[in-house]
């Protein structure tokens, strides 16, 4: 078949504003990380189980920028967990991990949506064993009256997830100045005639410079209908030093509501590389300011990376838990029955694999 000179000029100029269109719009980059593990636990029983998530949580996600001009650039990013051990959703929603849709531009960048909050980054990247389920992780820092700082629960002013993560939240956070950057994140309540007494407000600086690295974070979260008043205090720093690392930070717990359920808890821990192998060790403490309740933690554990996107890894953890009437702690939520008053301290070994892509 023969086309005309007109058609196929039109043709051409219609596949030039495709690609045009196309190079407008930006790469979408779709990622994901499948971390599955073999966990045994013992307590006054013997628990052994799969479980997702030991090294990071497993998840896939879409996300992408689009050049505006001028320093300005359109992003977005939705990431949804998953119980790789049943194939369900994680955090209670599909696209539970993080959603929001924003603007960069050289004053610093605004995004809308479901995000972190800043305990949860803290207390992740400031830890040798992130806040993850498996070893003295800071996930065992909370549950303070309920309150879970860096787990998430469901009681926080915005829902499903708050303070770790945050739903109907708008967060601003600064360009860099000579290595400082400072944000802050509101999650609004969303409850008529209640804007200052329902809603979660979240502050945090963060300065790196070479081998040093610190944060601070301070989050207040209130709930009119439940009365509940919780303000947060966090810091950690980290040093690296040739292939070496130390870490260590504290989370702080002010119940201001009635149930006046305060605690704190804090770590320290280190890791080593050498080539392939990475050794880390970490000691987690977690205790009620107003009781004898107390969570201890020791661990070590080993990662051997078969790749830069495959890793074995493994953990050893003694945990114990002490004081009466304390709610025993463990670095994941505590199943029924593995421990009980006469025996309540927890011995946990984990061998796992992650893949990234």
């Amino acid at each position: 078949m023969k086309l005309h000179p007109f058609a196929i000029g039109a043709i051409a100029l219609a596949s030039a504003a495709g690609a045009n269109a196309q190079a407008n719009t930006g790469n979408v980059t779709l990622y994901g990380i499948v971390d599955a593990y073999v966990q045994v636990a013992n307590g006054q029983s013997t628990l052994s189980r799969v479980q997702s998530g030991g090294l990071s949580g497993s998840r896939f996600g879409l996300k992408a920028t689009e050049d505006l001009g001028n320093g300005l650039r359109a992003l977005f990013q939705i990431e949804s967990g998953i119980n790789l051990d049943d194939g369900t959703n994680g955090q209670g929603a599909f696209w539970g991990r993080q959603a929001f849709v924003g603007l960069a531009t050289p004053y610093g960048q605004l995004t809308l949506g479901r995000q972190y909050g800043s305990v949860y980054t803290l207390s992740s990247e400031f830890s040798v064993f992130s806040n993850n389920s498996t070893g003295p992780s800071t996930a065992v820092i909370g549950g303070f009256g309920g309150y879970e700082p860096v787990r998430g629960g469901t009681t926080g002013a915005t829902g499903n997830g708050g303070p770790a993560r945050v739903n109907n939240s708008v967060k601003y956070e600064s360009p860099s100045f000579n290595g400082f950057k400072a944000g802050g994140l509101v999650g609004m309540g969303e409850v008529s005639g209640s804007t200052t007494k329902t809603r979660l407000a979240d502050v945090y600086g963060r300065y790196t410079a070479g081998p040093f690295d610190a944060m601070v974070s301070l989050v207040d979260d209130r709930v009119a209908s439940t009365a509940l008043d919780v303000r947060t205090v966090s810091a950690a720093a980290a040093y690296s030093f040739g292939d070496a690392r130390v870490t260590g930070g504290v989370i702080s717990v002010n119940d201001r509501g009635t149930a006046n359920a305060d605690g704190q808890g804090w770590w320290v821990g280190g890791d080593y590389r050498v080539g392939l192998n990475l050794f880390k060790a970490q000691y987690v403490e977690n205790k009620v300011k107003n009781g004898e309740g107390k969570t201890r933690a020791i661990g070590a554990g080993y990662q051997y990376d078969l790749s830069k996107r495959t890793n074995l890894y493994s953990s050893l953890t003694y945990f114990k838990n002490e004081g009466a009437g304390y709610t025993d702690r463990w670095a994941s939520s505590l199943p029924a029955g593995l421990t009980s008053s006469s025996d309540r301290n927890i011995t946990e070994v984990v061998g796992g694999i992650r893949h990234s892509f």
